[in-house]
């Protein structure tokens, strides 16, 4: 039997230079749980300006897969030769997550530390490939780091993802990963501090609020909240308003031009609409039925939360999807795509709708449900319902007894772990980067490749 001294693992988390979003959420809860269960832990992070904090859609900048991996490995080799830290901390398990890059590395650094890694969604699949010559040119360009991807992910010891969705990704991604087990731990909202939704004064006294929170980009699928207000009548959006929220960077040419084309089909569905840089003060005034609200901070993303009726959640096949879980925690229904993550955390006519993103009557079906008065019970019951599951499963002690599981069960295992390639293969490795790199870097000088 173990003890509890015993159980306490030293753990050295290694997160990637890219900015604040739902991965660094994650790290930040993991380790603090993980700290509270009694292990000693430890992150290592590079850094960068905080105004670059939106750049980790990759959808912008060359060779940003280059210099992210270029970063990770100078982190980890400066603090293990430099600083000798790493040997100093003697870590028992490292947790890495986004770039598996340096797992090889830290199995030749510290041979006895276990490695667990945590996988939001490949890496490849994120990269946006567009078309024609750009096209050809960044697949050429990624071949060689899709290839150190896939084998470096498979060095682990221990594979988790963040859902089932995720899960079946990577295993279509990386076939050589679909005979080992890949485990599924959630993400998770703070509970501690949660308060169902008991607004007693609404930014919006005589409107039913229909919320969407959200990014500004393309593939968040925002116009599919606009399309499907604009069904209800004349009548009905006296009574609702939609709100659409979410992270703006003026920088982004994704973002503006995301704005811009969210306005253009609010006016071309005749939809007036306002837009707003995240001031609740002004938000009460005017009579629009549409408000675009830009760079959102948390207390008024709280604020809004406590006043919406129901949340539209119209992303296809994200891969986990945090927002559907804040809203549930602030007992309102969520309405979401029948895709992806929703599958797994919204249950269908229990604690929200879910919906295929191509049937637009559908979704302006459920918008009209807060209008109907007879459907206020049934809508604080879905609302209630939705709240227990978030306390029953995507709670931060739910995750952090998963993630503390998954850690003894690492450090207690002796099967033979996943094979490294011999030290040649490193050589050969610099060698490929190099050359990608010296040819980039000749295309971009003659013009071929196009501008950022």
């Amino acid at each position: 039997m173990m003890t509890m001294e015993e159980g306490k693992k030293k753990i050295v988390f290694v997160h990637p230079d890219l900015g604040i979003g739902g991965a660094e959420r994650l790290v930040v809860d993991a380790a603090v749980g993980l700290q509270s269960a009694g292990h000693k832990v430890t992150i290592f992070t590079s850094h960068c300006d905080p105004a670059h904090c939106f750049e980790e859609v990759r959808d912008g900048g060359r060779f940003s897969i280059l210099f992210a991996i270029l970063r990770q490995l100078a982190l980890v080799s400066s603090t293990a030769v430099s600083s000798n830290e790493l040997k100093r901390l003697d870590p028992d398990v490292f947790f890495v997550d986004q770039l598996s890059a340096c797992i090889p590395l830290l199995r030749q650094l510290c041979p006895k530390a276990k490695v667990l890694f945590y996988g939001h969604f490949p890496d490849r699949l994120l990269a946006q490939e567009g078309s024609g010559k750009t096209k050809l040119l960044k697949r050429l360009y990624r071949q060689p780091f899709d290839n150190i991807e896939s084998w470096s992910t498979g060095c682990a010891d221990s594979l988790v993802v963040n859902s089932k969705f995720t899960r079946s990704i990577f295993r279509n991604a990386f076939p050589s990963m679909r005979a080992r087990e890949l485990k599924v731990i959630y993400p998770c909202v703070d509970t501690e501090s949660s308060r169902p939704n008991s607004a007693k004064t609404r930014l919006w006294p005589e409107k039913k609020v229909l919320l969407s929170i959200n990014r500004y980009e393309g593939k968040k699928n925002l116009s599919l909240a606009l399309e499907a207000y604009a069904g209800l009548s004349s009548e009905e959006r006296q009574k609702a308003k939609l709100v659409i929220a979410g992270g703006f960077d003026p920088r982004v040419h994704e973002n503006a031009k995301t704005l811009g084309s969210l306005q253009a089909t609010a006016d071309s569905l005749k939809l007036s609409h306002s837009t707003f840089k995240g001031n609740a003060e002004e938000l009460n005034s005017g009579n629009d039925d549409v408000v675009f609200l830009l760079s959102v901070p948390d207390e008024l993303k709280r604020t809004l939360l406590q006043n919406a009726d129901i949340l539209i959640y119209t992303p296809q096949n994200e891969h986990f999807g945090i927002v559907p879980i804040e809203a549930m925690l602030a007992g309102i229904p969520v309405l979401a795509t029948n895709t992806g993550g929703p599958l797994e955390t919204i249950y269908d006519g229990r604690t929200g709708w879910l919906r295929s993103p191509d049937k637009v009557q559908q979704w302006t079906d459920v918008m009209r449900k807060p209008l109907i008065p007879s459907s206020a019970d049934s809508l604080k019951a879905m609302g209630r319902r939705g709240r227990e599951r978030v306390f029953a499963e995507f709670s931060h002690t739910k995750m952090t007894k998963s993630m503390n599981d998954e850690i003894q069960r690492l450090c207690q295992s002796t099967a033979a772990r996943p094979k490294i390639v011999p030290r040649w293969f490193f050589i050969l490795l610099v060698c490929i980067t190099t050359l990608v790199v010296g040819i980039t870097f000749a295309l971009v000088r003659i013009k071929v490749w196009p501008h950022a």
